[in-house]
């Protein structure tokens, strides 16, 4: 019986010892836990940032335009206007002040101007109508004034004839007559002789 005591409190001492090594395994393990808390590792990957260059701003100035082509003066033409029976040529200045022609005649051939002018000489005996109303030269001589009751060098028409503008020239029949800013002037080409008559002057040749 005493032995079976004794027995029994081994038994128990033995259990108390084993459940306090156990128990003291255990409280080990949870105090190092405690003590060691758990670490994360978080890796960042570089930014990595790529800067683009600036742009490039070409300024290209454009080429001036080529200067216009250079269109050579034109060369004046003879302003006419022909008569319906005798082909004359007939003209007016270019103020319209004078009216003109160079006419082809039975007996000769005659270039002269008409219109107011000055100075004027004095009137000739055998004049008995217009005097001094217009100048001009025939293949018989000298220039001269004219003694003329009415218009001689004009074709006709409603309206005096087209003007032959400064620097234009008709040259016919052996006349060659010249508008310029000085007025109007007529040669005949063989004698030589003429006129130039113009409203506040004129001269014969």
């Amino acid at each position: 019986m005493a032995n079976m005591r004794v027995n029994k409190l081994v038994a128990v001492a033995a259990s108390v010892a084993i459940a306090a090594v156990l128990s003291g395994c255990g409280s080990e393990s949870g105090a190092e836990s405690a003590a060691a808390p758990a670490v994360t590792t978080t890796t960042v990957a570089p930014t990595t940032t790529t800067e683009l260059p600036a742009p490039v701003t070409t300024t290209t100035e454009a080429a001036p335009p080529p200067p216009p082509p250079v269109e050579p003066e034109p060369i004046p033409t003879p302003q006419t206007t022909y008569a319906a029976l005798d082909g004359a040529y007939y003209f007016s200045s270019p103020d319209g002040l004078f009216q003109c022609g160079i006419v082809t005649l039975a007996s000769r051939t005659e270039a002269g101007c008409q219109g107011t002018t000055a100075p004027v000489p004095p009137r000739p005996e055998d004049c008995m109508i217009s005097w001094g109303n217009g100048i001009r030269v025939t293949n018989a001589g000298e220039a001269e004034f004219m003694c003329s009751g009415g218009a001689v060098y004009t074709s006709g028409g409603e309206s005096i004839d087209p003007p032959l503008a400064v620097g234009q020239s008709i040259e016919a029949d052996g006349y060659s007559c010249l508008s310029a800013s000085n007025g109007i002037s007529c040669t005949n080409d063989e004698t030589g002789h003429g006129f130039r008559i113009a409203p506040d002057s004129n001269e014969i040749y």
